[in-house]
């Protein structure tokens, strides 16, 4: 393996870093008290990542098994125990584990645990998620769609459930 194709072509490098604190304010709250941080989205990166923390409360939750067509999906547990599906089995992911998900690998994640725990969620390429995560949570908040709006959806967003 080596590196890629150089991106930059400048002599004396760029004053380009984009720093967001950890106090910032959550840019989604589900109903359930989830929240979502969008730490770097597509379009920050250019497209290279998209990396978002995932903050769960202690209410069930999480998306069952279903795989992408075009972004791996990469998953490492901050606190408190997910359940991460690797297409087989579930499995407790806790505090420091790490889980990869190639694209066209079935995956799930669920907080069962009763108690909160977060996650970053890393997508590569930084394919536009976020769309994804405020429908999502405007349906959890009660916006209704069709069978055909899911399926429209769904399909916009690279997601297909098994």
């Amino acid at each position: 393996m080596s590196y890629p194709p150089v991106r930059y072509t400048g002599d004396g490098g760029d004053r380009s870093a984009v720093v967001r604190p950890a106090a910032e304010r959550p840019e989604i709250t589900y109903p359930n008290g989830t929240t979502t941080q969008y730490l770097a989205t597509g379009a920050t990166t250019a497209g290279q990542f998209g990396l978002y923390r995932w903050n769960m409360g202690p209410e069930p939750g999480g998306p069952g098994a279903h795989f992408h067509r075009t972004i791996s999906e990469s998953f490492f547990v901050l606190s408190g125990t997910v359940r991460l599906y690797d297409g087989t089995e579930w499995r407790e992911g806790r505090e420091g584990d790490f889980f990869f998900v190639p694209e066209g690998g079935i995956h799930g994640f669920r907080n069962e645990s009763g108690l909160p725990a977060s996650m970053l969620i890393l997508f590569v390429p930084g394919a536009p998620r976020e769309d994804y995560f405020e429908t999502l949570a405007e349906v959890a908040g009660g916006r209704k769609m069709s069978d055909e709006e899911w399926a429209a959806f769904f399909d916009r967003h690279d997601t297909y459930w098994v």
